[in-house]
């Protein structure tokens, strides 16, 4: 009873933990925002902490790394996000009690409200819930930061000189570390006292002693079918996802086609999907992205907001600041484009 208790509280304690970061992150944001001139001098602060490429290339080297160091961050977080996702996985395969019908809802009301008859009951039905829906999360992020590992590699062709400022590189790896345990904060430490039991049971009874049962009748189903019956808001969530991902994909490749054709210091304007009606749309597209988390969770878990506000401050004050550069820099720039939000900002 103590030990469960202990546990309990180590979760809220990581849940509020998480929160106090992204609050923290989002606040300086919203505060260098404000149009006044007391704060321009914490607003160029900030900015210095942001720039990077073609925008670093005039300020201070000091305190700065390659901009190509962004490959670190997805190396780190498809190694982190693959590990949560599959041992997050193997916990509600082999803990998690399934559901006997695949679509035996226990009331309409919880269909119309998007969740189904994994999602009602008890609160062991209640952790399953958890649990199938941290996995769904992180499969979709896991897809994220894969392709965003190989576009890190095969698409962009980043600049000897470009650079980005050391806090934001920090910054960078603390986001791909909190962001997916945040869309698995509710059973996390659960997963990992799972896991430890486990390896400590592979230490304590050897290869030869462990239950092998589960995984001589593993079916491909079983493993998939809870995913099918979380609810309709989950395939909402998806829709949404590949949207903003398949965007995002294709303004990347546009700008790395760019780089690939440009000479070293020339700069074009880059043309085509979205490009069209903001100047920055692969971070339109990650607002598009991170939205359908918040769309999976019915707006219900406040730590998936909190990750989704900071993301939409962070790449705004970022866009803003890319999208002033582009209008200096080029005369003839597009005039109905706007920074990041289609006829908004």
């Amino acid at each position: 009873m103590l030990r469960d208790q202990n546990k309990q509280v180590m979760e809220v304690l990581l849940v509020q933990l998480l929160r106090v970061a992204w609050i923290t992150g989002t606040l300086p944001i919203i505060i260098a925002s404000i149009p006044t001139p007391r704060l321009t001098w914490f607003r160029r602060t900030l900015l210095g902490f942001a720039r990077r490429g073609k925008i670093m290339h005039s300020s201070s080297q000091k305190f700065t790394v390659p901009q190509r160091f962004f490959l670190h961050f997805y190396v780190v977080a498809s190694i982190w996000t693959t590990f949560l996702l599959v041992t997050t996985w193997i916990y509600a395969y082999r803990m998690v009690p399934l559901v006997s019908e695949p679509f035996s809802y226990s009331t309409i009301t919880s269909y119309l409200t998007g969740g189904s008859s994994i999602r009602t009951g008890s609160a062991k039905l209640r952790q399953t819930y958890v649990a199938w829906q941290a996995v769904f999360l992180l499969l979709l992020v896991d897809v994220q930061v894969l392709r965003r590992l190989y576009e890190t590699i095969y698409v962009f062709n980043y600049s000897s000189s470009a650079r980005m400022h050391i806090f934001g590189y920090l910054t960078g790896l603390f986001f791909y570390v909190a962001a997916p345990l945040s869309l698995c904060g509710d059973c996390a430490l659960e997963v990992f006292d799972f896991l430890v039991n486990l390896v400590t049971e592979f230490i304590v009874k050897g290869k030869n002693q462990m239950p092998v049962t589960e995984f001589t009748e593993f079916e491909l189903w079983q493993v998939l079918n809870p995913l099918v019956k979380l609810g309709w808001k989950h395939w909402i969530a998806a829709a949404v996802f590949s949207w903003g991902w398949i965007h995002q994909y294709r303004c990347h490749m546009i700008l790395g086609s760019l780089r690939d054709s440009r000479q070293v210091e020339e700069y074009v304007i880059p043309r085509g999907d979205w490009f069209e009606i903001v100047s920055s749309p692969h971070y339109l597209s990650e607002f598009v992205i991170y939205a359908s988390f918040v769309v999976a969770t019915g707006g219900s878990n406040l730590t998936i907001w909190l990750l989704f506000v900071f993301v939409v401050a962070n790449l705004t004050f970022a866009a803003v600041e890319t999208h002033g550069w582009y209008r200096q820099k080029f005369e003839d720039y597009p005039s109905k484009r706007f920074a990041v939000i289609p006829f908004i900002l």
